[in-house]
């Protein structure tokens, strides 16, 4: 199994349009950037993509091209879905999973581009392309918000995707054992936003959870680009 960070960034992205600030300056001066969050997942020759952010052309570009032959959907946010529309042309839009209230509203949005959809209940395994794999819900107020959990023979990858601490136990316990863990930290220590967990909750998840590796994703412009833990965009990891 080979992971690629295909983005690391928020909904705004780093560098933010018309901001100055210190990390929105080294981007500019330095050519970094942080694209919206998103996961190539790559087994056994097929290609699996965990959200389609509205960065998600270029960021297919980057890695090659690659077919996708299903996705994810993690929820119904803008910068988590809303690049599905670049399949149109592309390829023929390929088959997404997501629990059934995402499905059906990122799927409403898209009916102008049908593809084959599959409704996934919670805390339920199942199998694709040689993995097995869960979705749980995790805490993210407005919208209903589900971590991913991905097993191969090779290792344990979990993308906690949108949340704030308050992580119910079951789906906490889904979150362990995992060889790559990939958790929201949106914010920098000291800057509390309700909806998303930031670093210093990161820190402390992670040490509870004790992965492996970790590495933070869904970061803001406020987020320096030397700050622990922080993953980098095209990031690859192969268990």
């Amino acid at each position: 199994m080979k992971i690629t960070l295909l983005g690391t960034g928020d909904a705004i992205g780093t560098p933010k349009i018309g901001c100055s600030c210190e990390n929105c300056s080294t981007a500019w001066s330095e050519g970094r950037e942080r694209l919206r969050t998103s996961v190539l997942i790559e087994n056994e020759g097929k290609h699996l993509i965990i959200d389609t952010s509205p960065d998600m052309r270029v960021q297919l570009l980057r890695t090659g091209s690659p077919h996708i032959d299903a996705g994810i959907w993690t929820h119904g946010h803008y910068d988590h879905f809303m690049g599905f529309g670049d399949f149109y042309r592309i390829q023929h839009p390929p088959p997404m999973y997501a629990a059934p209230e995402v499905l059906e509203y990122c799927g409403g949005i898209f009916s102008f581009l049908p593809s084959p959809r599959h409704p996934v209940m919670p805390y339920t395994p199942f199998s694709l392309f040689g993995l097995a794999i869960t979705l749980f819900p995790v805490s993210h107020p407005g919208a209903p918000t589900y971590g991913v959990r991905v097993e191969s023979e090779g290792g344990i990858f979990v993308h906690s995707s949108d949340t704030n601490r308050d992580i119910p136990a079951e789906s906490l316990a889904c979150m362990e054992g995992a060889d790559l863990l990939l958790l929201d930290a949106l914010a920098p220590p000291g800057i509390s936003i309700g909806k998303h967990m930031n670093f210093d909750d990161a820190i402390e998840l992670a040490e509870e959870l004790k992965p492996k590796t970790f590495r933070c994703v869904h970061m803001s412009h406020m987020i320096s680009w030397d700050m622990p833990h922080s993953g980098s965009d095209m990031e690859t990891f192969t268990f």
